[in-house]
């Protein structure tokens, strides 16, 4: 069972915690969870403008599952990663949830930065990594996530989130690690970061909606996605989505939407502007027929994808096809691309495109989509 840190106790004016004071040891083998829980409830109970945890440098500070609880009392609380957290491995953990091993609930105006990693040991289990949940008005910056074993960072039922300047990065072929995964926020900005992992860079769940991703450089990983949408007959609303300045490097997508048949909802203002491509697969793709082990694609309803632009899409496909619209009986309509094209990675090579159930206009797009009207190259 996780640790779950419940507020107790008045702070006593301070407002600077550092773990070390409170017993950690720092050894990367000694479980200091205890005494991040001690730390915490001082911290989170202290009185003020702002308090400051801290998680000092050269040193590994090994925690078992943990869950860290508001609300704080400081108007301001920050997190200061300067050395290293590590997860335990996969011998010393017990039975827990989907939100496994680091969760914050309930925590506003929470920034965490610093020149540290959260390490987590991930290839021997598979689960959520840092799990945000009604974390308003929070700030992640600087830091460096490693070896997930699930989701690196997740962020869930937050308005007001800025992610910047951090360093993602697991193995390619590590399963469900998915760079961000954000459900059910709002006013969400991911910015200037390198996003490595086995699954979606960065993945854009039901819920969610003023959503943009700046400046992030993808691969590995499975792009950046909108969705999956309306698994298991789910009604799911996603709207204004903004990617931009952003590269895929030997990604298995690129900018990609996917759907379920059976679902319900919308996906709509979605805009891909400012791309550059680098021998990515599938570098341009909406599905709609998108299925889990089997599962998940049961009826004929279709989540609405609509108003969705590609503007300035470059670079190259490690595939012949490049650009993919497979949409579903309903349709897709107000697709618009502008100034994208896409060559072949391999020289001599044409690449092309697959359209099905799609409506929109394209101008100077290569290679040509045949069922949106407009010119070509």
């Amino acid at each position: 069972m996780a640790n779950e840190v419940v507020l107790v106790g008045i702070g006593d004016g301070r407002n600077t915690f550092n773990v070390v004071d409170f017993g950690a040891i720092g050894d990367g083998k000694t479980d200091d969870s205890d005494a991040f829980a001690k730390a915490w409830t001082d911290f989170c109970s202290a009185t003020g403008d702002s308090a400051t945890l801290e998680i000092p440098a050269n040193k590994a500070f090994l925690l078992k599952s943990t869950t860290f609880r508001g609300p704080c009392k400081s108007n301001s609380v920050n997190i200061q990663v300067s050395g290293t957290i590590v997860a335990p491995d996969s011998k010393s953990w017990k039975q827990c949830g989907s939100q496994c091993w680091l969760s914050l609930y309930d925590v506003q105006g929470l920034s965490i930065d610093g020149s540290g990693t959260i390490d987590g040991n991930g290839r021997g289990w598979w689960n959520q990594a840092v799990y945000f949940h009604n974390c308003n008005n929070l700030q992640v910056k600087g830091i460096t996530i490693v070896n997930s074993p699930k989701s690196h960072i997740s962020i869930n039922t937050c308005n007001g989130v800025s992610v910047s300047n951090i360093h993602i990065d697991s193995p390619e072929d590590s399963p469900n690690t998915d760079g961000i995964d954000i459900s059910f926020s709002t006013q969400v900005n991911i910015l200037d970061s390198s996003i490595k992992s086995g699954d979606d860079c960065v993945a854009i769940n039901g819920g969610s909606s003023n959503i943009n991703i700046t400046g992030v450089a993808c691969g590995p990983g499975h792009g950046i996605s909108v969705g999956s949408l309306g698994l298991d007959g789910a009604d799911d609303k996603v709207e204004e989505v903004h990617v931009r300045n952003c590269n895929f490097t030997g990604t298995q997508n690129g900018a990609r939407i996917k759907t379920s048949p059976g679902g319900s909802g919308y996906a709509r203002r979605i805009s891909f502007e400012h791309i550059t491509l680098i021998a990515s697969k599938n570098p341009i793709i909406i599905d709609q027929h998108y299925c889990v082990g089997g599962g998940g694609c049961k009826g004929t309803s279709a989540v609405n994808v609509s108003e969705v632009t590609y503007s300035d899409v470059q670079g190259s496909s490690a595939d012949e096809k490049a650009i993919t619209f497979d949409c579903s009986e309903e349709g897709c309509f107000g697709i618009k691309m502008e100034q994208v094209s896409i060559t072949s990675s391999v020289p001599g090579k044409e690449t092309t495109a697959y359209c099905q159930n799609a409506h929109g206009t394209s101008t100077s797009t290569s290679p040509h989509v045949g069922c949106l009207t407009g010119t070509v190259f």
